[in-house]
């Protein structure tokens, strides 16, 4: 199994003290100190040592120094200007690893991919709580090479992530990211696995891309060009999470006689809600309206603002 050498509370802690820091709360920096996350981690990611591995937040470099192990580069995105002089220490020791200081969400993929020799491929990352949810989106989005992502989030951020339609946790950030990947596993992580310990429970989740393009005949799936009309009407329909599909939609850009006539074809309740419905009947819907020209013009961003708080833990 693949361990690190920073994975124990004394190991961090004597790192810390030797460039002279402490972890920041205003960047959710909570160090893992526990191997066996580490171990679990790695045989979840199950690299082989070809892919280009994609981290954010790298912190002191724990789940770091166990990548570089297994896979053929490991790029790491860090915030805090302050932990530079670790990760270049790290950069030093392991050929394979390089750091990019930013913000995870405004760096830009090519710079990424320039970096680490290739687009990534895995994304492998103990993620800031406070951004994690847009960011796994926003790689899947925004790199197409990207198979895997073994991923730290909040166990809330988990159950709205492997969320089943019907359920609380099922909204519409579940139904866009399932456009791109699906969940293959799971593990829960308690708060005493890091230094400080958090004051919330912590999951990590496997998510594999769907390769294959989704077919308009059979409905299982979509080409990347009609992505972002669904995520326009799944927006729309879980704007108003208590009104029905119907009352939503129309309150959100579209016109009703368009809305009954596609829920009508595709097989839809005007009365249902939002939450009811599954990928596979966005999908539909989407492709009715989109049939009688019902789409309205896009609002721009649709996951609003994001923040400029990407940084380590």
């Amino acid at each position: 199994m693949t361990t690190s050498p920073l994975a124990n509370l004394s190991a961090t802690r004597d790192l810390l003290d030797e460039f002279g820091l402490a972890t920041k709360h205003r960047f959710g920096q909570n160090f893992l100190i526990d191997n066996h996350v580490i171990e679990h981690i790695c045989a979840l990611a199950e690299l082989s040592g070809s892919e280009r591995v994609l981290e954010v937040g790298p912190g002191v470099g724990t789940l770091t120094l166990a990548l570089v192990q297994e896979a053929a580069r490991v790029v790491s995105i860090e915030m805090d200007a302050a932990l530079e002089p670790v990760l270049d220490a790290h950069a030093a020791d392991y050929p394979n690893f390089r750091y990019i200081m930013g913000d995870a969400l405004r760096v830009d993929p090519e710079q990424i991919a320039q970096v680490a020799g290739g687009a990534p491929t895995h994304f492998v990352a103990n993620l800031p709580y406070n951004v994690a949810a847009t960011i796994i989106l926003d790689f899947f989005e925004k790199m197409p090479a990207l198979e895997r992502a073994v991923v730290m989030v909040q166990k809330e951020v988990a159950d709205r992530i492997a969320a089943q339609p019907g359920s609380k946790d099922y909204g519409a950030y579940t139904v866009k990211l399932s456009l791109f990947a699906q969940v293959t596993g799971r593990f829960e992580v308690p708060p005493r696995c890091f230094m400080p310990a958090p004051h919330v429970d912590s999951a990590v989740v496997r998510l594999d891309r769907i390769k294959q393009p989704l077919c308009r005949e059979n409905g299982t799936g979509i080409p990347d060009t009609f992505v972002p009309a669904v995520c326009r009407v799944v927006d729309a329909a879980f704007a108003q999470r208590r009104k029905t599909i119907r009352n939503s939609m129309s309150s959100n850009g579209f016109a009703k006689d368009a809305l009954d006539e596609a829920f009508a074809a595709v097989g839809i309740a005007p009365t249902a809600r939002a939450e009811t419905l599954t990928k596979e009947q966005f999908i539909a819907l989407t492709r009715g309206l989109e049939q009688r020209g019902a789409m309205p013009e896009p609002l721009g961003a649709t996951r609003g603002k994001k923040s400029k708080n990407a940084g380590a833990r």
